[in-house]
């Protein structure tokens, strides 16, 4: 009997790589749910190589990941992106974007996203390993930087008079977005070891675009709760700080009951949609 191919289970296939952690989510797009989610947090961040290491040993682990999927996507976290205004962007020129805040070795490959309503390019730095891994799995799939993915996000939400900033912590290092009515402001991304330098970079970002701290509007996402010491630090010199309500339009899993667990996965969940 031949099956009509919209009745079968459409699997899409989201992957987040670092060298601070993995992620793996699966969506059943027929029943709108998540079907499969898996985090791994690394002790120490690690290279690209030993990054390779431990997705072979989850896939070893984890039968689920063997299954056939229809769509895959992978998404390359890491600080090595420089954005392009695209109409000064030229893709022969693709190195000189990143090599003022970036080390390019010889044996690197420059990739870009293109965000087109947002007429930015994303320039970055994906980890050629690694893409060669999921090519041979998979054969052809989407890679893309989560701050691609972050960005065009964050400028779908509602917009006012006053700028807001985002900020979405991972291990050891966040993203910051400020978006002014409508428009993308700043975009950085920062490595802090003690909640005082995950404080500096915020006070210090303000005071570059002349905004006033006791005024800010600081909206938090990822890895960070009201109890941690982080978000104590920032509150005693910002006060307006929220967590960014968070929607996703299918049904999470039990491993993603929490909020804090939807927020920490907000990009992987995101480059689903």
């Amino acid at each position: 009997m031949v099956t009509n191919k919209q009745e079968q289970n459409f699997l899409k296939l989201s992957i987040q790589v670092s060298l601070n952690g993995l992620s793996f989510c699966i969506l059943n797009t027929k029943s709108k749910a998540v079907v499969f989610y898996k985090k791994q947090i690394f002790t120490a961040q690690l290279n690209p190589a030993k990054v390779l290491a431990e997705i072979e040993l989850i896939y070893q682990k984890e039968s689920v990941l063997e299954q056939e999927v229809d769509e895959v996507i992978v998404i390359f976290s890491n600080s090595f992106y420089s954005l392009v205004p695209s109409p000064l962007f030229s893709e022969e020129n693709v190195s000189n974007y990143l090599k003022f805040n970036t080390k390019i070795l010889k044996t690197d490959f420059i990739a870009y996203d293109e965000l087109e309503k947002e007429k930015i390019i994303n320039v970055y730095i994906p980890y050629t390993n690694i893409i060669n891994y999921f090519f041979d799995k998979y054969g052809e799939f989407e890679y893309r930087h989560s701050i691609s993915v972050l960005i065009e996000e964050l400028l779908k939400l509602p917009g006012n008079a006053e700028p807001k900033v985002y900020l979405y912590n991972r291990n050891k290092e966040y993203d910051l977005v400020i978006v002014d009515n409508g428009k993308l402001l700043l975009c950085n991304t920062f490595s802090y070891e003690t909640r005082e330098d995950f404080l500096y970079y915020i006070l210090f970002t303000a005071e570059q675009l002349n905004l006033d701290p006791l005024k800010l509007d600081l909206l938090l996402l990822g890895n960070i709760d009201r109890d941690s010491a982080l978000y104590k630090m920032a509150y005693h010199y910002i006060r307006n700080i929220n967590f960014l309500d968070i929607f996703y339009s299918y049904d999470l899993n039990e491993n993603l009951g929490e909020t804090k667990e939807q927020s920490e996965a907000y990009i992987l969940l995101k480059s689903l949609s």
